[in-house]
């Protein structure tokens, strides 16, 4: 009853939150096919030498295979993707959003570059706006060239899925599939006070609030999660209960038995001494 009422919470921030980050996503890809990409840093493609990872994993348990599958799909991406970078001295570094996945990788050969644990209790905006801050200026920095993110998208209350979803740079294919359709459509834009400026502020934005949307759908799908888990949990509680109270009567039925058939047994030896 808990989750169903934090899903229900969380669910309808969700929902009211897609579009908005849908809509900026799109024009921010559109308005990168009017420049070039190679002059600013966030959208610049560069040789892939080291990789951020961020997993985004829940802070409590009790919620089924949800934890676990997004540590294990992380960690299947790293060996699939970038197993060469794994032999490197911080080829691959890890932030980590939740306590599961702090425990877990922070307990094993990673480098954990930052973690975030305790902010599905109260998650607000500040959140997301604090990770994507860290992550973009280390990047800036030239720390590494590729960011990633590992998290579960909400798709129903049964139903979770894995994504792995490349926040820095824009990815190329993505690019070149609004060229095409903005060729396509053959419409054209004035911008002011220039496009590059208008770029300027919208991509913190954009990041920020991508950032906030993958917190809102791995909370929601978290606690889907761990209300269908609550709930096979009670209905193998209660046949449990009923298989138990079964055998119960069953041996107490037997243990009457047994005693009516000692004291008849008695009685009838009396009878026959008598």
């Amino acid at each position: 009853m808990v989750a169903a009422a934090k899903l229900r919470r969380a669910q309808e921030a969700l929902v009211s939150t897609r579009p908005y980050a849908r809509k900026m996503n799109e024009l921010l890809r559109r308005l990168v096919t009017k420049i070039d990409l190679s002059i600013h840093p966030l959208l610049k493609e560069r040789e892939v030498k080291h990789v951020l990872l961020v997993v985004v994993s829940g802070d409590r348990g009790m919620c089924g295979a949800f934890n676990g599958n997004v540590i294990k799909a992380a960690i299947d991406h790293m060996n699939s993707q970038y197993r060469h970078l794994l032999k490197e001295p911080d080829g691959i570094r890890i932030v980590t959003v939740g306590k599961k996945s702090t425990d877990f990788f922070s307990k094993r050969n990673y480098t954990l570059y930052a973690k975030h644990i305790g902010i599905f209790g109260s998650l607000h905006f500040g959140h997301a706006r604090t990770i994507i801050q860290q992550i973009v200026d280390q990047y800036l920095k030239g720390e590494y060239d590729k960011v990633e993110v590992v998290y579960n998208e909400f798709k129903s209350v049964i139903q979770q899925r894995i994504v792995v979803e490349q926040v820095l740079p824009i990815p190329p294919e993505q690019i070149h599939e609004i060229k095409d359709l903005h060729a396509l459509a053959q419409v054209d834009y004035i911008y002011e006070p220039s496009l590059s400026d208008i770029i300027d502020v919208l991509l913190p934005k954009h990041l920020n609030f991508q950032m906030w949307r993958i917190l809102l759908e791995s909370s929601t799908a978290e606690e889907g999660a761990r209300m269908t888990a609550m709930s096979n949990a009670t209905e193998n509680a209660k046949e449990l209960i009923r298989d138990l109270t079964l055998s119960y009567n069953k041996e107490r039925q037997a243990s009457i038995t047994k005693e009516l058939l000692e004291i008849v047994s008695g009685a009838e030896a009396l009878k026959k001494a008598s």
